[in-house]
């Protein structure tokens, strides 16, 4: 089994994310990216540097999420914050 981490896709708004996905599976249809319901993603640790590349190329980046995504959604409901423009 290959070594898998945790990444978040961070972009300016939704539409720039999505187009991160869609790039990607335009890309690599081969590489599927596993959603968490975090918001999250499983990949495979050999992809980050394909994933980071797209990712600037689309206004957006690709950070190391926590070993433990609740943790962090605990924080994001006690630390609302609105979506960067």
């Amino acid at each position: 089994m290959k070594h898998t981490i945790r990444v978040e896709i961070v972009g300016s708004d939704a539409f720039w994310r999505n187009a991160v996905m869609v790039e990607w599976e335009y890309q690599f249809p081969e590489r599927k990216l596993i959603a968490e319901s975090t918001g999250s993603y499983m990949i495979e640790a050999d992809w980050l540097d394909d994933l980071e590349r797209i990712a600037g190329g689309l206004f957006s980046k690709v950070l190391m999420a926590p070993a433990n995504p609740s943790r962090r959604q605990y924080f994001r409901l006690l630390f609302p914050h609105s979506e960067r423009r």
